[in-house]
């Protein structure tokens, strides 16, 4: 039999010989898939078996009994056993043959809803996705399912350097649990630590393949651990077996960079190929979300290897830009090692400014990884709508504004979500005292006990200004030491909690014993430290001079800590400023932006809540209530995701 894939309910495509004019859809209540839409659906398809049964006789399409198309013959015992538990779809037509309407009918033969009186009679509760508007209608939306396949060069807990390895731990699951299925693709870092024992619920799935990359083919491995509802594929080579972090060790990063994270794409592409995970692959028709450069070869390869030969020609690649400005670029002499046909070289090309080359003979000629996503991808999104608009400028564009700018098109932001069960006041299992919105009692007390921690005066007047994140120039921290000697002859104390820079780390040392009363600064990071820190402080300074998205204000906001920050990407997003005349006198706002990034400007901002603290704590307990209450969850995000996974299957692919 036949069969007709309807991917949504209110649209499909007509056969030629039905007039548009005359063709009419009528509510998808009336046909019926109020009772189907609460399912879920493979690959987000309903198959509705096409029926010759209709009320004014005629075949689908406008077609009769004897077209090839759709005519019904004999079947075998697996078709017929197909036609058993599925649905028919039948035409309603007028006197002149034209079609009214369409209606489902269950293998008897019976019309499964004649009437909208009839079936709105039993409609009202049926279903959890059905929203009462105004006028008492009721309106039900379709549920779409992809496969998505992440590909990311960390996820937590599995590994994690930053906020890359929050979004691709977090993000998958929650996905998962909206009925998508999901797959993780990483590599398996065993640096000979206690770390290692990420992976140990992992199993090899023994699938080898070969990637023809660098002069040869190499073997890499999977393994596997389905958890949370999410495949977290794991890519194995020796490249990933090394003592240091994911990216390099204590002599910098590592110099094969380019060669670990080339084998991550080209496996990632052949594990929904591949992998019988849970009995059955992923298949061709995927959603690939590639995260930063490190996977950035994934939408060439779609490109140039596979589609040429009719293979993921139903996949789409959406790219995710963290950070702009780590891009993978290469010498040009490196393109040979990718993989890649040599007509390709373009899209990866990339040419320094003269003012940016060695020496004279610098041609400045390389190749960018990152470029060749964005020229490949079919959508690109970022982690905030700020930073969206500030990587096609100048200024935070790093030489691919105008690339990206003449993809704007397709250029989207969505706030990064954080993990409400690991932040939570009122569970936090690293701090002494809990707190909520509606009772904020523990958190004066949270601040005592940090206080007594670091060796400070115990001061429950005294506001408390923290700063958590890596000592480098992004993070504005050389306004943070200009503006100290100044800040500190105000009655304010003050604790940092980060590593990086040397220079800032010795700068920190220095300052806890020249202001032995007021500052303290813990070199290093301390997961239960940065979460007593947040409980315990008043004030969060984030002073980045970029900021894609940012986590650290989130986290402040939920703890009822009120962020003072730049004006900029994500920060600028997130954080309201405040203003005391809104809402008829009552105040609006989370916190205070400033801008332009200068000492005198943070100051200002400093000063100006430092005053509100301690003059107005009516008006501070409901900018912290306020904070607190800001939706900020991963359920919220995956929404605005699912959104532009729709817009990427409706256009054909970018690059065929």
């Amino acid at each position: 039999m036949e069969s007709l894939q309807v991917t949504r309910l209110m649209s499909c495509k007509l056969s030629a010989n039905i007039s548009h004019k005359a063709c009419s859809f009528i509510p998808s209540r009336q046909l019926g898939f109020s009772s189907l839409s609460r399912r879920s659906f493979q690959n987000g398809k309903l198959t509705v078996a096409r029926s010759d049964i209709t009320e004014n006789g005629g075949g689908f399409g406008g077609l009769d009994d004897s077209s090839n198309s759709n005519s019904i013959e004999e079947e075998d015992d697996d078709e017929e056993e197909e036609e058993k538990n599925g649905l028919m779809l039948g035409l309603d037509r007028d006197d002149c043959g034209s079609v009214i309407a369409l209606h489902l009918i269950p293998p008897s033969g019976e019309v499964t809803i004649d009437s909208h009186q009839d079936e709105a009679a039993d409609t009202k509760g049926e279903d959890e996705g059905i929203e009462e508007e105004k006028g008492g209608e009721e309106e039900i939306r379709s549920r779409v399912t992809y496969n998505i396949v992440f590909v990311t060069a960390e996820a937590a807990p599995y590994s994690k350097t930053g906020g890359l390895g929050d979004v691709c731990g977090s993000l998958p699951g929650v996905l998962a649990g909206c009925g998508h299925r999901v797959m993780v693709v990483s590599p398996r870092y065993l640096n000979g630590t206690s770390a290692d024992k990420n992976f140990a619920g992992a199993y090899d799935v023994d699938r080898h393949i070969k990637v023809p990359c660098f002069g040869g083919e190499q073997e890499v491995a999977f393994f596997h651990e389905y958890k949370k509802g999410v495949d977290w594929v794991f890519v194995d080579h020796p490249s990933f077996h090394r003592p240091g972090n994911l990216y390099g060790d204590s002599h910098g990063a590592f110099g094969d960079n380019q060669f670990r994270f080339t084998l991550l794409c080209h496996a990632a592409c052949e594990a929904p190929l591949v992998l019988p995970l849970g009995g059955y692959t992923y298949g061709e028709k995927c959603l690939f979300l590639v995260n930063d450069w490190h996977a950035g070869l994934v939408p060439v390869l779609l490109a140039s290897k596979y589609r040429p030969f009719g293979i993921y020609k139903d996949a789409r690649s959406i790219l995710v830009i963290h950070n702009l400005a780590h891009q993978g670029v290469e010498p040009a002499a490196s393109f040979k090692n990718l993989g890649l046909p040599w007509e390709w070289y373009g899209p990866l090309e990339w040419v320094f400014p003269t003012w940016a080359r060695t020496h004279a003979l610098d041609t400045g000629e390389a190749v960018n990884i990152l470029k060749g996503a964005i020229v490949t991808a079919d959508r690109i999104l970022t982690v905030s709508k700020g930073y969206a608009w500030e990587i096609t400028t100048v200024e935070g564009g790093h030489g691919l504004n105008e690339l990206l700018s003449s993809r704007r098109i397709v250029l989207n932001g969505i706030v990064n979500g954080i993990d409400v069960t690991e932040w939570d006041s009122s569970s936090d299992e690293h701090i002494s005292f809990h707190y909520s919105a509606d009772d904020l009692s523990g958190k004066a007390r949270c601040k005592t006990a940090l206080q007594q921690e670091l060796g400070l005066p115990i001061r429950p007047e005294c506001p408390l200004i923290g700063f958590i994140g890596r000592l480098d120039y992004q993070k504005g921290i050389d306004l943070i030491r200009w503006a100290i000697p100044e800040l500190m002859e105000d009655n304010v104390q003050f604790v940092m909690l980060g590593s990086g820079d040397p220079l800032y780390e010795d700068w920190m040392r220095a300052a806890e014993k020249t202001y032995r009363d007021k500052f303290r600064g813990w070199v290093g990071f301390n997961v239960p430290i940065s979460h007593r820190i947040t409980a315990g402080c008043d004030i969060l300074l984030m002073p980045s001079r970029f900021e894609p998205c940012g986590l650290n204000q989130l986290y402040a906001m939920r703890y009822g800590t009120v962020p003072v920050v730049h004006a900029t990407g994500g920060l600028r997003d997130t954080v309201e400023n405040f203003n005391p005349y809104a809402g008829d006198g009552s105040g609006e706002g989370t916190g205070w932006t400033f801008s332009p990034l200068t000492k005198e400007s943070m100051l200002e901002a400093l000063r100006t809540a430092i005053m509100t603290y301690r003059d107005h704590k009516s008006t501070w307990e409901a900018l912290m209530r306020r904070g607190m209450q800001r939706d900020f969850t991963w359920e919220t995000a995956a929404i605005h995701y699912e959104q532009v996974f729709e817009w990427a299957c409706i256009d054909p692919p970018y690059i065929t």
